[in-house]
């Protein structure tokens, strides 16, 4: 059922206006039932399988431009490079 269809089939009846009541419950049923289908949708597209990797953790850096805009020109994959090379750096560092 298209959701503008359930929207109306739920709807109070139209021949007085909801009270706020009832208004809130409906409200309330209609968000919660459409939220928890939404994450048992993002939960099943969200699992890894065995042998891939761990996710990333998204983080802000700031570079100067032309180092930048150097690092893009290095086309598609330039942040796992980047990556790699702070990686390569670490190993060298005492910690």
């Amino acid at each position: 059922m298209i959701i503008w269809e359930k929207l109306v089939a739920e709807a109070p009846g139209e021949d007085r206006p909801p009270t706020p009541e009832e208004n809130a419950a409906w409200s309330r049923s209609f968000v919660s039932h459409s939220q928890a289908d939404l994450k048992e949708k993002l939960a099943a597209r969200r699992r890894r399988g065995p042998g891939k990797a761990a996710r990333k953790t998204p983080t802000t850096i700031r570079f100067d431009p032309d180092v930048l805009l150097q690092l893009k020109a290095t086309g598609q994959g330039w942040q796992t490079r980047v990556n790699g090379a702070m990686r390569e750096w670490l190993k060298t560092r005492p910690v």
